[in-house]
């Protein structure tokens, strides 16, 4: 199997594990990904935020590691990448209010290549309009998000994920091993023990 280079879009507040464990994953099996946030540029970094779920009627949220950037968005080039990952966290909400970053969002749905958006994520998915007609995952929350960009908010259990063509979602960290393993099929990616 040959690598794929996937392009993950993050910035500050981005979920912690929703941001390093796929992108450490996806190394790990042979992968490139290139880190990036608007207004920043290789070897900077974002601040990260740990949501966790402590019984209340939403989330918790605290101060998580720094994240370095390990390219510069900037520089990028949508062409250039194989797929395409978008983390949860604060980072979405904002992202989406920037032209360019729905510009980059809207070529891999363009071109039919694999996304994957885990929890707040959809809120980037909903922003550049790519959602209609496809069946979303994402934290509760972003139902109405999901729903008011004419997609389908797909209800499913914290630790699973969906795939609806190009494009997997999952509802929060708790489905990575079901979402990075819907993700790595889209992807081609063989694994042998």
């Amino acid at each position: 199997m040959a690598g794929k280079k996937i392009l993950m879009l993050v910035g500050d507040y981005v979920e912690d594990y929703e941001a390093m464990v796929p992108f450490q994953t996806l190394m790990a099996v042979g992968h490139t990904v290139h880190a990036v946030c608007p207004d920043k540029k290789a070897g900077e970094s974002v601040a990260t935020a740990i949501h966790d779920f402590e019984g209340q009627q939403t989330y918790s949220e605290k101060r998580g590691h720094n994240f370095v950037l390990n390219a510069s968005f900037a520089e990028i080039d949508a062409k250039d990448y194989d797929a395409l990952l978008i983390p949860g966290g604060r980072a979405p909400e904002y992202l989406r209010l920037n032209p360019q970053v729905i510009s980059v969002v809207q070529y891999f749905f363009i071109e039919d290549k694999p996304v994957a958006a885990i929890c707040h994520g959809a809120q980037l998915l909903a922003g550049a309009k790519v959602l209609k007609g496809r069946h979303c995952s994402a934290y509760p929350a972003c139902q109405t998000d999901v729903e008011q960009a004419n997609g389908t908010y797909a209800r499913i259990a914290i630790d699973a994920a969906v795939t609806d063509g190009n494009l997997v979602t999952a509802p929060a960290w708790p489905a990575h091993p079901a979402w990075m393993a819907q993700f790595l099929q889209l992807l081609g990616t063989r694994i042998s023990l």
